[in-house]
């Protein structure tokens, strides 16, 4: 047995790596019966406080460590098969990490059968070192991303999503546990998915590193209720080991859009009436004036106006104009565009109506204000009486001149209030 120690103590002192030889002794208690210097400085222990070999385990493993070591020692010579084992051992230049091999070595001593483990240490710090740095970076990572007002969602070279931050959740309505792992199309309109797969492999083969997501138009995402969310979108791609991954930054827009609407909304809507306003108007009739199409124009001026502004005030004057709108847009025979033109005046197109078609219309128009053909509360309780003066015209052969037509109109107007107002007139 003493040649067998001995043999076994050159051994180990021989290797360069931390080795240790670890059996039980007559009362079933671990001891080392040899060990290197390498072992000696892992544990921190000191070859000076080890009388002799057989040394009691407790002497050279500190306690922190002792209880997952001896499990480990347990298992193996129990078993019969070799166990790994990560511990941590703190020194005065600070804390190594080694990953012990244990593995069960069984000899004859004097004929008799002897299992004895071998510890073998490689010291891992560094890699342990690294791989706390990658998970302090993965959770600084992971809070900026959960903390981010700006929904983030990445997606794989497959186009599943890999990544589904806690602003997605709010924005789309699902948890990340139901979309890891789902196609990202499931986040798009119907409209959008046929030609989402191409979009994301010309992005994969541009040179362009990120962009904006169609600047020019508006992009929408799909809620998980079916509803449309109105979003801005910036997207860049990233080479993992060889493959691709899309990374999406989207933002909520839908009160910037619903402000947009309302602004555009305001710029070409008559505030008082909420018909489409003089701009609004103009342009409208020049989109019709390039189709040669019969077209039809009236002007229509609320006879008097100053006189009712002067007699009830003008609030009742606005009420009167919005009266007036109200009737129009109600009308049995709807006008293709009906505008306020400005002041008490309003302003009529009527597509594919030739001139005794809009005439007609108009006179009805004119004659249902006269009478008071129409249902209104009045502010003051009762009606206040109005008539109106208009002048209709129509489009000429190939005319495509919206002034010119607007022009004759107007003179048509001009000539029935001459003539007395309360009347039409064709210019």
């Amino acid at each position: 047995m003493a040649d067998w120690s001995n043999m076994m103590r050159d051994f180990v002192d021989e290797i360069a790596a931390s080795v240790a030889m670890i059996r039980r002794d007559e009362r079933g208690q671990f001891v080392v019966s040899a060990c290197n210097d390498h072992f000696m400085r892992m544990t921190g222990g000191r070859r000076s406080a080890i009388k002799s070999f057989p040394a009691p385990f407790d002497s050279l493993i500190p306690n922190y460590a002792r209880t997952e070591f001896r499990k480990k020692l347990t298992q193996c010579f129990e078993s019969g098969v070799a166990r790994e084992l990560e511990q941590a051992y703190d020194l005065r230049d600070g804390t190594h990490w080694w990953r012990l091999s244990l593995k069960p070595i069984r000899h004859a001593e004097s004929g008799v059968s002897v299992l004895e483990i071998m510890v073998t240490g490689l010291e891992i710090t560094t890699k342990m070192l690294l791989t706390h740095e990658l998970e302090v970076s993965t959770s600084r990572f992971r809070s900026v991303v959960d903390a981010a007002y700006d929904a983030i969602i990445t997606i794989d070279q497959q186009h599943c999503i890999t990544l589904f931050n806690r602003a997605a959740e709010n924005l789309f309505g699902y948890s990340a546990e139901e979309m890891l792992g789902q196609p990202i199309t499931d986040l798009l309109p119907e409209r959008y998915r046929g030609n989402h797969s191409q979009y994301v492999h010309q992005f994969a083969r541009s040179p362009v590193r990120s962009r904006q997501m169609d600047e020019r138009n508006r992009v929408y995402g799909l809620h998980r209720d079916g509803s449309l969310l109105p979003v801005e979108i910036a997207i860049s791609k990233i080479n993992v080991g060889g493959l691709i991954e899309f990374t999406a930054v989207i933002r909520d827009i839908a009160d910037r859009v619903r402000l947009m609407d309302l602004l555009q909304k305001q710029a070409v809507t008559d505030e008082l009436t909420g018909l489409p306003n003089r701009r609004e108007f103009a342009d409208t009739v020049e989109q019709l004036l390039e189709a040669d199409k019969t077209l039809s124009v009236f002007i229509l001026d609320i006879d008097y106006f100053k006189k009712i502004n002067d007699s009830y005030g003008h609030d009742i004057g606005d009420e009167v104009l919005r009266v007036l709108a109200k009737v129009v847009m109600n009308s049995d025979r709807p006008i293709g565009v009906f505008a306020r033109w400005g002041g008490e005046e309003f302003v009529a197109a009527l597509p594919e109506l030739d001139i005794d078609q809009a005439t007609a219309v108009a006179e009805e128009l004119r004659q249902t204000i006269e009478q008071q053909d129409f249902e209104h509360t009045w502010r003051l309780g009762k009606p206040v009486p109005f008539t109106v003066s208009i002048g209709v015209t129509e489009r000429l052969p190939d005319e495509h001149d919206f002034g010119a037509i607007v022009k004759r109109a107007d003179v048509a107007l001009y000539r029935a209030k001459d003539s007395g107002r309360n009347r039409v007139e064709v210019g």
